[in-house]
């Protein structure tokens, strides 16, 4: 248990960014798992429209340094190219 005044700060930032790293990577789960059910449905349109959230979610959560930027570019691709081949 921490016993300096920092350390306990440092366990109240910790805490909060980790509660707020997690709603952030969430949302990311989400949006991809709409963007799937519209896929597996066929539905190219609706697709391609959650594809374009997926994207920005990403962009956003990236930007905040939750996930590094070059591993939501290869997630970025790996969607369009599933888009591109259904």
């Amino acid at each position: 248990m921490a016993n300096s005044l920092s350390a306990k700060k440092r366990i109240r930032q910790n805490a909060k960014r980790r509660g707020r790293n997690r709603w952030r990577k969430q949302q990311i789960k989400d949006a991809v798992k709409e963007f799937d059910e519209a896929l597996s449905a066929g539905d190219k349109d609706k697709a391609a429209e959650q594809l374009r959230v997926v994207y920005k979610r990403l962009d956003k959560v990236a930007s905040k340094g939750t996930i590094h930027k070059n591993a939501a570019a290869r997630q970025k691709s790996r969607l369009a190219q599933r888009l591109h081949r259904a």
